[in-house]
């Protein structure tokens, strides 16, 4: 876990410091006690030092309050803590409900005592790590709250709203120790509070005074009767987004999981800290661990009946498999090799409507400014192009059988066969785009096809590459105008072809040691050969500009989507997982006037 991650730890609330006026609760946001947590060395207790000068508060004061952690929208906003501070060993905040009418149902269940129970959201800055009976104890001694939201469940399950009236609690951060207790009375009045404040039993506390315990004694017999609560508490897992890692969330589990099976397929690949403890693991015990964290036995159970159970329980192997099947499609899409994808530029659409694409023209010359300081008037023309994205997608099914065969090789090769599929799509989707219209490309916004006499962009003279033909090529492409009628600088780049022309072409674009000034290769290094297995025809190619130069052929992915995406679930129309891949992908041309295209012998 990086020092830095954002943690969450719950808390019950009872109603019993609400100001129904001012719309305000207090809260007790932490106790410290201590919580049962896990990372890649194995299990630990972590406790949060509630001494002030280990506590950041700044960040907390005028926090959100949020439904769940959600952080989705302002919608989930549900207030905002006005004050906070630790006093008597406690983490207390004043929480400030909106007003807004979507807001009302929760406000009225808090004044009900029907949501009771809180959590927040912190970051780590420094560990203090010790052994105390065997047992590895991690002491948060540089730590921030961030945020503070009502949640289903509590970890910290001793901590409470505070019984006292708002008006009789310190109204600022306490930053020094308590004053010593001097009397029996005094240290019997405090562990009555204590236990009271922990809505423990009142037989604790009358058994901690019988026997005469000191505050401390008290204090520690309070936390072991929590981590006793906290064992026996039922787990329920809530659908919510958490912010940062929540270590209590089995969806953040099933992720780490996630990364351990992918290490089975990938062995270069290297999982976090917290997913190393799943490394080895089959599908199978997978499953076993997915329902010993929900609380539900495995002993005796089979296979088959374990990745039933799982997949009935839960959405975790949905969301482990989704989390394998993506990184092995992700890494052969990568991998696949694509020759026309190179000659084009890529851009990012924040929405599925048509892109326009500006083009606009030279600017005018400079003329000199007459006897009287006059400068003339300039305009500068331009014109339009426009394509859109567009979604496309498939669904893969991954069987139960599969599963409890711990098959990874059977979906692996599949992912990888759709990582590959939808590199290739890509490329046949641009190879398809110039080879419209018998190969002469889109038509334009000015009516004509991308490949034309009135583009000055179309041989008249077809040929196989070599020196005429290509330098045909060249000076066509120098003496490109824009709108205005000026050149436009185009500086041939790469040539594009079809396999069937690699040989020739490699041959006219091959270096050599000439014995005289005639036989030299003029195009040796001048342009790179580009080799597109996928176009149609096998005497046309191409010569086109470098794309971060000028405007061209261009490809778009939806705005934070770039290539393949994928989702998962658990299947309805197979037994087993479902997982979904979706490409929201579009492509067209912007300018025809860094391409050149040559039909061919």
């Amino acid at each position: 876990m990086a020092e830095t991650s954002l943690i969450t730890r719950r808390s019950p609330v009872t109603p019993s410091s609400v100001d129904a006026a001012n719309r305000t609760v207090r809260v007790t946001w932490s106790t410290g006690a201590a919580v049962l947590r896990e990372d890649f060395q194995g299990p630990f207790q972590e406790v949060l030092s509630l001494d002030p000068a280990h506590v950041r508060l700044d960040a907390l004061i005028g926090a959100s309050v949020l439904d769940s952690h959600q952080q989705n929208g302002l919608r989930n906003v549900l207030g905002v803590v006005t004050d906070a501070g630790i006093a008597h060993a406690l983490g207390w905040a004043v929480v400030k409900f909106s007003s807004r009418p979507d807001v009302e149902p929760f406000w009225v269940d808090v004044k009900d005592g029907v949501i009771r129970h809180l959590s927040v959201g912190y970051s780590v800055e420094k560990w203090s790590e010790t052994t105390t009976a065997g047992k590895r104890v991690k002491t948060a001694i540089a730590w921030t709250p961030r945020e503070i939201s009502f949640v289903a469940m509590p970890a910290d399950a001793g901590a409470t709203v505070r019984a006292n009236p708002m008006t009789t609690e310190p109204a600022e951060v306490v930053t020094t120790p308590a004053p010593a207790l001097e009397t029996r009375a005094a240290v019997n009045t405090e562990i009555r509070a204590l236990v009271r404040s922990f809505n423990l039993d009142t037989a604790v506390a009358d058994g901690l005074i019988d026997r005469a315990a000191s505050a401390d004694e008290a204090r520690l017999a309070v936390m072991a009767e929590l981590e006793k609560r906290q064992a026996t508490a039922p787990r329920i897992r809530t659908d919510s987004i958490t912010v940062g890692t929540s270590h209590d969330d089995p969806a953040t589990r099933a992720a780490w999981m996630g990364e351990a099976l992918y290490t089975r397929i990938d062995p270069a690949f290297s999982p976090s800290d917290p997913a190393r403890q799943y490394v080895g693991l089959t599908l199978p015990e997978m499953g076993r661990e997915i329902l010993r964290l929900r609380g539900i036995s495995t002993i005796g159970m089979a296979a088959g009946s374990v990745i039933t159970r799982s997949l009935h329980s839960s959405s975790d192997f949905a969301i482990i498999l989704g989390d394998t099947v993506g990184r092995t499609l992700r890494k052969a899409y990568e991998a696949a090799p694509s020759g026309i994808r190179q000659l084009a530029r890529q851009v990012t659409v924040k929405d599925f409507r048509a892109k326009t694409a500006i083009q606009l023209g030279e600017a005018p010359t400079l003329e000199k400014v007459n006897e009287h300081g006059e400068f003339a008037s300039g305009t500068m023309a331009e014109a339009k192009e426009s394509y859109k994205a567009d979604t496309f997608g498939r669904i893969i099914g991954i069987t139960r059988q599969a599963m409890v065969n711990d098959d990874l090789g059977a979906f692996s090769d599949l992912s990888r066969r759709f990582g590959q599929a939808a590199a290739e799509f890509e490329a046949q989707f641009l190879v398809d785009l110039i080879e419209q219209n018998a190969g002469t490309g889109p038509t334009m916004d000015d009516t004509h096809p991308l490949f034309h006499a009135a583009h000055a962009n179309l041989a008249s003279a077809a040929g196989v590459p070599s020196e005429t033909t290509l330098s045909a090529g060249r000076l066509a492409m120098r003496k490109q105008t824009g709108l205005s009628g000026s050149l436009v600088r185009v500086t041939p780049k790469f040539i594009l072809l079809p396999a069937e022309l690699e040989t020739t072409t490699e041959k006219v674009l091959a270096a050599i040691s000439p014995a005289k000034s005639a036989d030299v290769n003029v195009f040796s290094g001048a342009l790179t050969c580009v080799v597109e297995p996928r176009l149609s025809s096998a005497t046309r190619w191409y010569i086109t500009g470098a794309p971060e130069e000028i405007d061209g052929l261009e490809y778009c992915y939806l705005e934070g989507a770039p290539g393949p995406q994928i989702e998962s679930r658990n299947g309805f129309e197979v037994d087993g997982v479902q997982i979904r891949v979706r490409l929201d992908y579009g492509a067209g041309f912007t300018d025809w006037r860094g391409w050149h295209c040559n039909q061919g012998a």
